[in-house]
């Protein structure tokens, strides 16, 4: 006998935005941008966009804290080692070759991998967007790229401000004129002062009081556009900055100077980029290579692939190499060949990596300050407000969704009634994702 249940599936829609007009969106990265970079400087216009919308106390990237795979983190809502571009260097271990940041733009299978940005997921389901100079930009993804966009020339001065409100004219007529519903943009900045003078310099604060001014003039700009009633603004950043120490204030992290540990054991590594490393010791060596740098040092972590903090989500991926290392927050692998008073990539949990996070527009509550949230989340938030379905992500809706404008009520409710085998329920009820309750029959 086939035994079935009938689920009653009530769900009430949430609350569209009051205003009744097409949602854009406009989403903004400043590179490098603290969560607390405007406690030590006056940043009026920052403070003016909290007033009219949402801030977040802080936001948490995912680990590895560097900037093109927690771009794509904001562009997907997959962790890194589910959309798969886990470093800013493209690498190929057979050999040995790597990629700086900005060539790495332009390797198209290490953006395309399976995961689709939000650009294309939008165009997919009849909208039109853009992106100019965000990470990813480059690449196509199963054949599509943004409709509209810009990449950065090589060489490329990110401090100039004149060229940022140029910028900020140009996607605000991409919006108008060309009736786009989403455009990704990115600043390089306050990243670049933060390495080079270190997060605590006086000018990473007179950069911050730039990007301020530019916060203003980009909504200066949506209202000239005429786009006040329609476009939604979210601005946050990819990773924090934390101060390096150097000289006599450490012991430095010198791989070469550690007894029993040798590069001739390696066949390939990443271990001169900041306080990240990645090693893949020659065949029958994983354990010998290992066993010399466990311990080592007091300020340095090493972790076999497998055995990496499940709450890092970076160890499931093929292009992560067998043995992981990062340091502590001030301290840095191989320093001797690094020159930055700044650095990030340290474990996501460090205040210091910690990003900033600002919304506005119709579709934002006002003067809401919200607790803290992952980044991953950011993307179907995004997703929502745009109206289209999400691609597979690790976010969750319900960890934003009270930062938007309601009506007084729901606007209303859909009942759906399902006869189902008990085999297929569990399975339903998993991706409820919204559903307000159910009653089985």
């Amino acid at each position: 006998v086939k035994t079935s249940l009938c689920l009653l599936w009530v769900s009430s829609i949430l609350s569209a935005p009051v205003n009744k007009e097409r949602q854009k969106l406009l989403l903004i990265s400043f590179d490098g941008f603290r969560w607390d970079y405007d406690r030590d400087v006056d940043t009026p216009n920052l403070d003016k966009m909290a007033k009219d919308g949402v801030k977040a106390l802080y936001v948490t990237p995912p680990y590895l804290t560097v900037t093109s795979p927690t771009h794509f983190t904001l562009l997907t809502g997959r962790y890194i080692e589910n959309h798969g571009v886990i470093h800013n260097m493209w690498f190929n271990t057979a050999t040995t070759e790597k990629k700086p940041y900005y060539p790495t733009q332009f390797v198209n299978d290490w953006w395309d991998n399976g995961t689709l940005p939000i650009w294309i997921t939008a165009q997919r389901q009849g909208l039109k967007a853009g992106s100019l100079h965000f990470p990813g930009t480059a690449s196509s993804y199963q054949g599509q790229v943004a409709m509209v966009r810009e990449i950065e020339p090589p060489l490329y001065n990110y401090k100039n401000e004149t060229v940022w409100q140029d910028n900020t004219d140009k996607v605000m007529g991409w919006f108008k004129y060309q009736d786009l519903d989403f455009v990704s943009m990115y600043f390089g900045e306050p990243d670049g002062t933060g390495h080079k003078y270190g997060p605590d310099s006086p000018e990473r604060r007179e950069m911050v009081k730039q990007v301020d001014r530019t916060v203003g003039y980009i909504r200066q700009s949506a209202e000239l556009h005429g786009l006040d009633n329609s476009l939604n603004i979210i601005i946050t950043a990819d990773h924090g900055m934390s101060t390096v120490y150097r000289n006599n204030q450490v012991e430095a992290i010198t791989l070469y100077k550690i007894p029993g540990f040798s590069f001739k054991d390696l066949s390939f590594h990443l271990v001169d980029y900041g306080p990240s490393g990645m090693l893949l010791p020659k065949p029958g060596l994983l354990e010998k290579v290992y066993n010399a740098l466990k311990g080592a040092h007091p300020h340095l972590h090493v972790y076999k692939k497998e055995e990496m903090p499940a709450r890092l989500h970076f160890a499931k991926n093929d292009r992560i190499l067998p043995i992981i290392l990062w340091a502590d927050p001030g301290y840095v692998i191989n320093g001797v060949l690094q020159s930055n008073k700044g650095e990030h990539g340290f474990d996501n949990e460090n205040m210091d990596m910690k990003p900033f996070f600002r919304a506005v527009g119709p579709a934002f509550r006002r003067n809401l300050e919200v607790e803290p949230f992952e980044t991953v989340n950011i993307y179907p938030l995004m997703c929502h407000i745009l109206g289209i379905q999400p691609e597979v992500n690790d976010g969750h809706l319900t960890a934003t969704k009270h930062m938007l404008v309601t009506s007084e009520a729901p606007q209303g409710q859909v009942t759906i009634t399902f006869c189902l085998h008990p085999k297929s329920l569990s399975s339903l009820l998993q991706d409820s994702n919204g559903i307000d309750h159910y009653v089985l029959q």
